[in-house]
């Protein structure tokens, strides 16, 4: 009578914990000599006591309000959606199917539009299960568009991901509402910029100086430096000097002064360029290029 034998992968990319550990456990059992019963007893009373491990529980997330900030195709109908979202930061996403000409997700998954998204997985990049449109904002055009790109390409190199930044999400919301209501793009990059920095721990006060140990003064002039923060600036200096009424400007979200508009377009260009760590911004290029931001 023919018994019924499991059958064990040959590929080990396939196999399970519990499949692991059985093929390693038939493998040793098939080299390993007979043994007596008093052997099997002393080694009975030797053998190490496993502990199968807690399962490790999927995590589940769902209705989570969050934005597109880019994506690209993963095999033939599938899409890799980098999103921000609001309490849980940059999350990596594979949209099953989302390139498929039918699917849901297709017309769904657009930049710039307020999204309700779902998503389980332990790994570091989940599985999207459900995104719909939530509306409320309106699309950006021209060189708004642009500027929207921009404030992507920052967000996905300058954030960790799975880092929650609320407050930041709302900074978002609101350029991109600002940017689509026809709103100074320069301003807007400005403070949205700024804010990425500060929300990420990256950069100090703006209003006190670290080598005169006091705030700082409207008429002097400083340098910032991007890891101790404000200081007096000097004759050598060959970074940005800016007044010290550009920094409190700033501080205030106050950018109608031309001088604050100029002199803080420069030195957000020198800050993150050090953040950056030398990482080239595609579409700051092109708002250089374009539109002299």
């Amino acid at each position: 009578m023919a018994t019924n034998k499991r059958a064990i992968p040959l590929d080990d990319s396939e196999l399970t914990a519990d499949q692991a550990a059985e093929q390693v456990a038939v493998q040793t059992s098939a080299v390993m000599p007979a043994t007596t019963t008093s052997s099997k007893k002393r080694v009975a009373s030797i053998r190490p006591v496993v502990q199968s491990r807690p399962q490790e529980r999927e995590h589940r997330v769902t209705g989570e309000p969050g934005f597109v900030l880019h994506s690209y195709p993963y095999k033939e109908t599938s899409l890799i959606v980098n999103v921000f979202s609001r309490e849980h930061g940059r999350v990596a996403l594979i949209a099953k199917g989302a390139k498929r000409p039918h699917s849901k997700l297709r017309g769904v998954l657009q930049t710039f539009q307020p999204l309700q998204l779902s998503w389980s997985g332990k790994s570091e990049v989940r599985t999207l299960i459900g995104a719909e449109w939530v509306g409320g904002l309106l699309p950006l055009e021209r060189s708004a568009l642009l500027c929207g790109f921009y404030l992507n390409e920052l967000l996905v190199k300058l954030l960790a991901r799975d880092d929650a930044h609320p407050v930041l999400f709302d900074h978002y919301v609101s350029a991109l509402n600002q940017l689509a209501h026809e709103e100074a793009p320069a301003i807007v990059l400005r403070k949205f910029e700024l804010a990425l920095l500060k929300e990420t721990g990256v950069i100090g006060s703006l209003t006190y100086c670290t080598s005169a140990k006091q705030e700082v003064q409207p008429d002097l002039l400083y340098v910032f430096d991007p890891e101790r923060g404000a200081r007096e600036a000097w004759a050598s200096d060959n970074v940005p000097v800016v007044s010290g009424k550009t920094l409190l400007d700033m501080a205030a979200e106050d950018y109608q002064d031309g001088q604050t508009q100029t002199q803080s377009k420069f030195l957000m260009r020198h800050l993150l360029a050090h953040h950056l760590g030398g990482t080239p911004l595609n579409t700051r290029q092109i708002l250089i290029d374009l539109l002299q931001l």
